[in-house]
Formats: structure tokens, sequence, C-alpha cells
């Protein structure tokens, strides 16, 4: 990356024809240093406009912000000698700025949305591309992993951070990227000026509320991907089984790009046509434009062969030969926190963690368990603080409606009341007819739940997944799903 860039090279005008060299760009003022580009945004709270002066104090060369920034701003920027622009939707110009500044990223980057299975897709793209002998990572809820790892604090990174991963995962030799793309991060941009091979969707269901407000918010910012990050000569891989998947179909056909369906429909180019489960994995039957395959996966639950097909269809839509990607789904391995086997009691009784954290999600897990559970399904759930409330009765409705014994727990409370999260959940789950149990201390419901297994049953522990911490107020106390159910089923079988 050269030292400095002038406002040109970074596709920008700014007010009067002013130029610049910027050496930096940042959203952080405290982290201006002269020649940065600081970019004002605004935000849900206060507009970035109220620290333009402090970054211009720290020797800024160019400030980006909208029209309501400058005129918050009016008075410092009057005097500054600064060049100035102002964006109509300046979160969307710092998104392709940042492309332009970092320059490069892998040659294939794939991205999927959707309220479920993102990261399971992802990681899928990632296994496939490894076993054929590529150099791939997925990028999202578990940080950067694969052929290069970096931690990352959000599912989809603001952009300056994206596209730095990105240039250092270019330098590293990695040639195939899998993102995740959530909601948040397509409202507020942060894909824009990735380019795109490819982009998938999996399924729709109720999330976020707390942010988008709507259903509708919801859905439109999804299809971001598509009517706006992916070019008109990208490739959609499309869950057609989705209700709304038909919808997104025609949404990418309309802007001229290439659609593969996958699913169980019959319009499916990816179908897959029947299932056969055992206590391990299943055995699939499927299809590619007319033509069958079988496969074995060491996966547990139905939804699991459709996410890896998506993949699948993701990876063939990015260049790679059908069958060299068919020949990878019986090495395919269980996605970190996603319907993973956690631990075995001595009767056999299976112990399983899975990040499902909506209604829907749960529902699937539960389902998608039955048809590899010969005894009854136990299952934990509950629900986050701070996030939307209105799922939380749903959350314990499905639990109700799908497993035999629910024991309602804490997940991550954050700044609410525990008790007043589990009421809330409690209150969907206790007219469903099954015993419902109420364990507020996380570990303790672990442990409760793995010593009612008996021979042939199973243990769901869902909404954590992969997270290795419980955040409780401001504190975020050390806690794993998966380590906590096997130090209890070690206690319980008196082995510590």
């Amino acid at each position: 990356m050269a030292e400095t860039k002038s406002l040109f090279e970074l596709g920008l005008t700014a007010q009067g024809g002013r130029q610049a060299q910027i050496s930096d760009i940042t959203v952080d003022s405290r982290a201006v240093r002269p020649g940065t580009l600081f970019a004002a945004l605004p935000g849900s709270r206060v507009h970035g406009a109220n620290f333009i002066l402090a970054a211009l104090e720290s020797g800024a060369a160019a400030i980006l912000t909208d029209a309501e920034g400058a005129a918050l701003a009016k008075d410092a920027l009057a005097t500054a000698n600064v060049a100035l622009i102002v964006a109509q939707d300046p979160r969307q110009t710092l998104a392709q700025t940042a492309s332009l500044w970092f320059g490069s990223h892998p040659g294939t980057v794939v991205a999927v949305t959707g309220t479920n299975g993102k990261t399971s897709v992802s990681t899928f793209c990632r296994q496939m591309w490894e076993l054929m002998g590529l150099a791939g990572v997925n990028l999202g809820t578990t940080g950067v992993e694969g052929a290069w790892s970096y931690p990352l604090k959000h599912t989809t990174p603001e952009p300056i951070t994206l596209h730095r991963v990105l240039a250092e995962a270019d330098a590293h030799d990695v040639t195939h990227v899998a993102m995740e793309a959530s909601s948040h991060g397509l409202d507020q941009r942060r894909l824009d000026g990735v380019i795109l091979t490819a982009a998938g969707f999996t399924n729709f269901s109720q999330d976020h509320l707390d942010y988008h407000e709507t259903f509708d918010a919801y859905f439109d910012a999804k299809m971001g991907l598509f009517a706006r990050v992916l070019s008109e000569d990208g490739i959609a891989v499309v869950n057609l089984d989705d209700p709304k998947g038909h919808e997104v179909s025609a949404i990418c056909a309309a802007r001229g790009q290439e659609v593969i369906g996958v699913g169980k429909a019959s319009d499916a180019r990816l179908r897959l046509i029947s299932q056969r489960f055992d206590a391990t994995g299943q055995d699939i039957r499927f299809s590619w434009q007319g033509r069958p395959y079988q496969a074995r996966l060491d996966l547990m639950g139905g939804f699991q062969a459709e996410n890896v097909l998506l993949a699948a269809g993701l990876l063939i839509a990015s260049g790679a030969l059908p069958g060299d990607v068919f020949a990878t789904f019986p090495k395919l391995g269980t996605v970190r926190g996603r319907m993973e086997l956690a631990a075995t009691r001595e009767n056999g009784a299976a112990v399983f963690v899975d990040y499902a954290h909506t209604p829907d999600a749960v529902q699937t897990a539960l389902k998608a368990m039955r048809p590899h559970v010969m005894g009854r399904i136990v299952v934990i759930v509950g629900a986050g603080g701070d996030r939307d409330a209105t799922k939380r009765p749903l959350m314990g409705a499905a639990a109700a409606e799908n497993a035999d014994i629910v024991i309602v727990t804490d997940d991550n409370p954050r700044s609410e009341d525990p008790a007043s999260i589990r009421a809330a959940v409690l209150s969907g789950a206790i007219d469903k007819g099954k015993t419902v149990t109420e364990v507020g201390d996380r570990a303790e419901a672990i442990l409760r739940g793995i010593d009612l297994l008996e021979a042939g049953d199973a243990l769901l522990i869902a909404g954590k997944g992969h997270e290795s911490g419980q955040t409780v107020g401001d504190t975020v106390l050390p806690f794993d799903d998966v380590e906590q159910a096997s130090v209890a089923v070690a206690a319980l079988e008196g082995k510590i």
C-alpha cells in the first residue's frame, strides 16, 4: 500500500475542488494523525460531526461527512485548512473509499445472508476449498478462520476493518473468502466496495427487530446484498424452500443476475431429493441440473444438508467443477457451535450445542434432531438481554412445541434483569403441555439437563453456540457451553 493517496485516487471530490494527500482513514477522532481522512458519520445516538473539531486539531487533511454533519461543524470547518467531502450516503462512500485505500483482496469472494445458517454455509465453503487444495477462509461470527486467522468483533466488520482484513488475507496468499453478510452490516453499507463473485440467501425469519423495527425493513436490509453489493454479472444462490426464496430469486433476476436455486423445490437447479438419517449423520440424494448424485454427510440435522448444498452452489457459481465440489461432502466437519456434538454419556445419550437464538432456529434445530433421536429430546433455552424482546415468548413456545423437556435458563442477560427475561421465555413455554423448568444458573441448567438423559435421549443446549463468554451487565464471564457440557458429563459419570 502506498504511503499516501490523493483524493482523486480514492474516488473522492472535495468542495471547491480542493486537493489533499491522505496518509490514513479512520472513523475514530482519537486515531487521527496529520494527513488522515476522518469520516464523521451519522450515528444512532450522536453524529460523528461532533468530533470534527478534535480531528482538525490532530491534523486531519480531509473530512468526509453528510450535509447534516457539515452544518453541525460549520464553524470549525469555516477556518480550517482541510478538504471537505459531503456525501449523500457517507457510509457507502467510506466503504468504497476503504476498498480503494487498501487496494487488494483475494480473487474469489462470496457472501451469504439470511437469518440463520450464515456461519455454517461460509464455513462449509471454506472447508470445501481446503479439501480441493485451495487457500480459503471464512469471515464472520467466529472471526477469520482457515488458511489465515484473525479475530473480529462483529459478524460483518465496519468497512475500514473489513477491507484491511481482506488486504491482509490477500497478503497471506489467501485466494478464496466466504463472508457472512449481516443485516446490520448491509444496512450500514459495510460491504459496499467488496467485489463479489457470488452471493447466497439462506432463509428469513424474526430477528433484530430491535434494530430494524419492521419485518419489511429487516428484509430490505438483507436484500441490499443482491440489489446493491452484488453486481449485475454476479451469480445469486438462493434457498427456494424458504417462503421468501422465490421473491429473492425474482429480485435477482430483475437485475439480470444468474440464479442458482437450491432446495427441495422442483425448480431448484441444485435439488435435495431425499435424506436418510442415523445416529451420526445422514445420507443424501441430490441432483445438479437433473443429474442425480448420492453422498454421505457426517452432520446432524436435515437443515445441514441444505446449508451444504447452498455452499456447494456458491462454489459452483465461483467456477469450481460440480464433481470436485460434491466429492468433498463426506469429509465435511461440524461447524463450531452449530449442532456440535459436545459430549456423550456412558449410556449413549448425546449432548449437542447449537447457536440457535431465534424462534425459527430453535424450531429448526429441534425438528432436525428428531429423526436422529430414538428417545426424548431435552432442550435448554434462554434469550439475550438488550435485544428484540418480542421473540422471547416465541423462543419458549418453539422449544416446548418441539422438545419433550424444556429447561429455561440465562443466555446473555446484558443490562437487563435475568429473571424478567426468563419469565418472558417461560410464558411462551408453559402452555404447551410439556415439562418446563426454570434454572437461572446456566451451568446448573446444563448439569441438570444432562442428568436427565437416559439411553436413547439427546440434549440440545441452544443459544450461545461457539461463544466463550456470558455477558452479565458490563462483564463478560468465561463460559463455554461445549466445555461446560463435557465437565458436567465427567462429573456425573464420576470421572472428576
